[in-house]
């Protein structure tokens, strides 16, 4: 594709990408109708032109970029006189304008991530226009043609709703944030701490991607792109040092798959949590931290377990960075979230305006080389990786929104939702453990086949208001979504992180797949945990009952993991297993 087109157009883009998005937050004033649709325009050329393969592919994808960008363009440039049609769309032309725009969305989403969620869209759309027709109670009264397509593509109640609205104004800024770190050393810097701070430890070396990715994952959001960073790194280290490499493969995947859910950033799914709940963004970073202390602490005594029964070394001390290494890496990363923390916490910025702020102190850290000082001639390139990063990643996660907010829109509009919430709390007898084991399955379906933030949004439009009514609050039954969202990324028989670790270590996914699911049981158990054990996400609130609750899902983890890896005998592993699910959900059977 660069052969094609020159890097230096995609690099300019980036910047272009970028450049917009700051500036959404900086000046504050932008129109909805406005932003989201040139959001919308300036993904099109990354999906349909940069991610192309192949002739057919490239021109078709040039066609349909144009038609996208000219529909974004007419809609934000007429968004006054759209505001007085109250989403119902006048003419023949603004109607194929709509179905343009709801079929390019829908054919990005299936170019970057394939079949899966369109397929979804695609079936709402369908349920949406034709669903009048159908007997019984998931029959709707049916919309008209022009009132349909309107409130989907003129108005704010689909393609440019709330999520794309997280999408433009949040998400884009905290991956420019990402993109912008990992161009420069703040990656070796997470190396470094990790590999100072475990890699004496008995099974150092495994616990240096533990800690590595825990910190690399809170600014990249994405499983498999932590895989592919970290274990980079990690992995060869391990199997240096003879660790089994159906091991190393499942401590990278499950390391990598909590860095989703560590706060400061979490992905994109921590800011599509505070548009859904209407929770601030930095009572979600509170409630999330101890669960994911939780989670990792669980696989640290796995990988004890395992030390135990093979003998796993630390890092030899040759191969431990110096301590000016780590001392000076690490200020690549910690300048730039302290600069972040402190905007948030100490001046009261929103998270976005403070992510921007921070994303022009790591711009300027660029410009340093922690080896040589000041190098400008490589601050040039660094800058020109992160506009390059940037932009590939936000017409990802964008892409994969826009497409997703057309399902929301259809919920909405045909009152599907609350249909599905009724047969789910009829499903369950009206029953809340029921309801989340119901909740919990359809999680783990819907995410084989779609990335996590899009299953936990789709799943949380249907599910939430069921948990929600059936006593949980809303953060409680986001987060319980949230992280069963996760459960893909390990659990087969699609498990995307699994897939990537086992390919780039060269081992059988399916053993990679069963030893990462021992390996990351807290994944399994913590969500119920938030629910049968609330003060575990009270730390703002309580923090002395959410302290307390956490030594007790720490202490029955502990005892869950030992008897799925380290106890020896049938009998002993029953025992642990039993023990620590009581400790665990006690107050639940009582």
């Amino acid at each position: 594709m660069t052969e094609r087109i020159r890097p230096p157009l995609w690099i300019a883009l980036g910047a272009l990408t970028c450049v917009f998005h700051l500036g959404l937050i900086f000046y504050g004033l932008v129109p909805n109708l406005v932003s989201r649709p040139l959001h919308m325009a300036l993904l099109l050329p990354w999906v349909f032109l940069f991610a192309a393969k192949g002739r057919v592919s490239l021109i078709s994808g040039a066609l349909i970029m144009v038609i996208g960008i000219v529909c974004c363009l007419w809609i934000a440039f007429n968004h006054q006189l759209l505001r007085d049609q109250y989403g119902f769309l006048e003419g023949r032309a603004q109607i194929w304008m709509a179905v343009a725009l709801l079929l390019i969305a829908i054919e990005g989403a299936r170019r970057m991530i394939g079949w899966p969620l369109p397929l979804v869209a695609l079936t709402a759309l369908a349920y949406g226009l034709f669903g009048q027709y159908l007997p019984g109670e998931f029959g709707h009264s049916g919309t008209p043609l022009p009132s349909f397509l309107g409130t989907l593509t003129i108005a704010e109640g689909g393609l440019w709703g709330s999520l794309t609205g997280v999408s433009a104004n949040v998400v884009a800024i905290f991956v420019i944030f990402g993109a912008v770190l990992n161009a420069g050393e703040a990656g070796q810097g997470f190396m470094n701490v990790a590999s100072t701070a475990a890699g004496r430890l008995k099974g150092g070396a495994a616990k240096v991607s533990v800690i590595s990715s825990a910190l690399f994952g809170s600014i990249s959001g994405s499983a498999s792109a932590n895989v592919a960073s970290t274990g980079a790194i990690t992995l060869p280290a391990m199997t240096k040092l003879g660790y089994p490499k159906r091991l190393a493969a499942a401590v990278e995947a499950v390391a990598s798959s909590g860095g989703q859910i560590m706060p400061p950033l979490m992905g994109a799914g921590a800011f599509v949590m505070v548009e859904l709940t209407g929770v601030p963004y930095t009572q979600i970073m509170i409630a999330a931290i101890l669960p994911a202390l939780l989670y990792f602490f669980a696989v640290w005594v796995g990988i004890n377990a395992y030390a135990g029964r093979y003998d796993l070394k630390g890092v030899p001390v040759e191969d431990r960075p110096s301590a000016r290494d780590v001392l000076v890496t690490s200020a690549f990363f910690l300048v730039p979230f302290t600069v972040l923390l402190s905007a948030m916490f100490a001046l009261g910025y929103t998270p976005q305006y403070a992510a921007c702020i921070a994303v022009l102190v790591g711009v300027l850290a660029l410009a340093l080389d922690g080896r040589r000082g000041l190098d400008l001639n490589q601050w040039g390139t660094r800058v020109a990786d992160a506009a390059l990063s940037a932009g590939k990643q936000v017409a990802m996660i964008g892409s994969i929104i826009i497409c997703a907010s057309i399902v929301i829109g259809v919920l909405g509009i045909t009152g599907l939702g609350v249909k599905l919430t009724s047969v789910i709390i009829s499903g369950s007898g009206g029953l809340l453990w029921p309801s989340l084991f119901l909740t919990a399955l359809a999680c783990l379906l819907l995410g084989m086949e779609v990335p996590t933030t899009a299953a936990y949004v789709i799943c949380v439009s249907v599910a939430g208001p069921a948990l929600i009514e059936l006593g949980l609050e809303p953060l409680q039954a986001h987060l319980f979504v949230f992280w069963f969202a996760l459960l893909s990324t390990i659990t087969p028989p699609v498990c995307g992180a699994v897939f990537i670790a086992a390919g780039m270590i060269e081992e059988n996914w399916l053993r990679v797949a069963l030893t990462a699911m021992a390996l990351g049981v807290g994944l399994y158990l913590i969500p119920l945990g938030m629910i049968a054990n609330e003060q575990l996400i009270k730390l703002g609130a309580a923090p002395g009952l959410a302290l307390w609750a956490t030594l007790r899902m720490g202490a029955g983890l502990a005892l869950v993991s030992y008897g799925l890896i380290g106890a020896a005998g049938l009998p002993l592993r029953i025992a642990l297993l039993a023990g620590g699910l009581v400790i665990m959900f006690a107050r639940v059977w009582i």
